[in-house]
């Protein structure tokens, strides 16, 4: 990558998005990428985080993540950019899901019931002590 197409770390989804695009059209591999084949990919690659973490626990899998940091990188970045190209190719605002999303799930999991507990929001129960 020349330094023209370098990014600031502070950009937003959309720039990203656009250099998804752009990388992707200027290969014409659009032509294989239909929103299916999209989530497969995203599904591929969030497998491949999987297998990075999978079968450790605790502080092996604190090493484990710091000895493979730049593999798991690469991985997030790779869901990112099929999670971009997704929200592009579907007419989806990602940055407005997102916060949309939030604000629904910080409707279900309330503070004052949510904190500490892993129950899912159905088998939240107020007990009276707020």
């Amino acid at each position: 990558m020349n330094s023209g197409d370098s990014l600031d770390r502070t950009d937003s989804l959309q720039a990203l998005a656009r250099r998804v695009v752009a990388f992707r059209d200027a290969r014409d591999w659009s032509q294989f990428h239909g929103l299916k084949d999209e989530a497969l990919s995203l599904a591929s690659e969030v497998g491949e985080l999987a297998e990075l973490v999978r079968w450790h626990e605790g502080e092996k899998l604190q090493a484990h993540v710091a000895e493979h940091r730049e593999e798991i990188g690469d991985e997030l970045a790779d869901v990112l950019y099929w999670t971009l190209l997704i929200a592009h190719d579907a007419g989806v605002d990602l940055a407005a899901a997102f916060l949309t999303k939030m604000e629904k799930n910080e409707a279900k999991y309330p503070v004052h019931l949510a904190r500490g507990s892993a129950r899912k929001y159905d088998e939240l129960e107020d007990d009276g002590a707020s």
